[in-house]
């Protein structure tokens, strides 16, 4: 089952919290092997999230330069 997609604030709120735990010396390996993780794939999530946004803000903007011509 694929984890759940998250809105991009939510993702960058739980990037945070994982910084967080991972600055904390007393994780054990694993947990914080788990952490990291979710860190990296929650990054790739925000990346192409950030990457669909600009796709469309490069779209609206050429749809807003054609109106103004």
């Amino acid at each position: 089952m694929a984890a759940k997609q998250l809105k991009f604030q939510e993702a960058m709120e739980r990037l945070d919290e994982i910084v967080a735990l991972l600055n904390n010396n007393e994780l054990e390996l694993e947990e914080a092997m788990s952490l990291f993780e979710e860190g990296l794939k929650l990054s790739a999530q925000c990346e192409k999230q950030l990457k669909k946004f600009e796709t469309k803000m490069d779209q609206l903007m050429e749809v807003n330069q054609d109106v103004d011509e």
